[in-house]
C-alpha cells in the first residue's frame, strides 16, 4: 500500500492579506456609524490603535481592552445580527479575487487552510468560513454563561504570539510545519514567516518589503 502524501499547511494573514483593508479597525467603524458606541471617541481611539499597529508599537493589551469592550457591552443576539450585518455590508466588498484564486489554488492542491490573526475570534469567525478555511487562530475573547466578558483568553495571536498559538494548535493536530506557507502583510509577522518553509510577502509594508528582499522571500 502506497503512503500518502502529507498535507502542507498554507496559512493566511487575514487583514490587509486575503482582504483589502483590516476587519479590526473596520469593526470599529461600523460600530460607530450604527450608534452602537460614543462616536467621537471611539474613532478617535480606534484610528491611534490602527497607527500604531502599523508603526509597530502597538500595545497589545491597551487594544485588546478597547477592543473587546463592545462584545461585553452588548448582548449576543444584537451581536450576532449585527456581524452578519458587518460581513454582508463592510466584508464581502473588500474580499480579492486574487485571494479567492489564491485559497483555490492551495485547495486544489490538497492544503490545509489556515487563518492565523491577531484579529478576535468574534470578528474573524464568518470572514474565514466565506474563504472555505479549514481553522482558523485568533485572538479569543473569553466568555462565560452571560456572554463576553471583554478579556481576552489565552495568548493574543500577535507577533510572537502568533507562534505559540500555533504551536499549541500543532500540539492538538497531526499536521506539521514542515513545508508549510504563510502569506501576510505586515512586518509584524516576521517572526512568523521566519518560522515557516515557505514565506510570502503579500503587499508587503515597507519594512517587511525590505526584509523580504533582503530575506529573497517572494513578493
Amino acid at each position: 500500500m502506497m503512503d500518502t502524501e502529507p498535507v502542507a499547511l498554507a496559512i493566511f494573514d487575514l487583514d490587509n492579506t486575503l482582504i483589502a483593508g483590516d476587519s479590526d479597525h473596520a469593526w470599529g467603524e461600523y460600530l460607530v456609524e450604527k450608534n452602537i458606541v460614543s462616536a467621537d471617541l471611539y474613532k478617535q481611539a480606534n484610528d491611534k490603535f490602527l497607527a500604531d499597529y502599523q508603526n509597530g508599537c502597538l500595545n497589545i493589551e491597551e487594544y485588546l481592552s478597547f477592543a473587546l469592550k463592545p462584545l461585553a457591552d452588548n448582548n449576543l443576539e444584537d451581536l450576532n445580527r449585527w456581524r452578519q450585518d458587518f460581513l454582508n455590508t463592510k466584508i464581502k466588498p473588500l474580499i480579492l479575487p486574487k485571494a479567492l484564486e489564491l485559497v483555490e489554488k492551495h485547495k486544489q492542491q490538497g492544503d490545509y487552510l489556515l487563518i492565523i490573526t491577531a484579529t478576535n475570534r468574534f470578528v474573524t469567525e464568518l470572514i474565514a468560513n466565506e474563504f472555505g478555511m479549514n481553522d482558523l487562530i485568533a485572538t479569543e475573547p473569553e466568555k462565560n454563561a452571560s456572554g463576553y466578558t471583554g478579556k481576552v483568553f489565552g495568548t493574543p495571536s500577535f507577533k510572537e504570539g502568533k507562534i505559540i498559538r500555533l504551536n499549541e494548535w500543532l500540539g492538538s493536530n497531526e499536521h506539521s510545519i514542515s513545508d508549510a506557507y504563510f502569506y501576510s502583510d505586515s512586518h509584524n509577522d516576521i517572526p512568523l514567516l521566519e518560522l515557516v518553509d515557505n514565506p510570502i510577502g503579500v503587499d508587503p509594508d515597507d519594512i517587511l518589503r525590505r526584509h523580504c528582499e533582503t530575506q529573497k522571500w517572494p513578493i
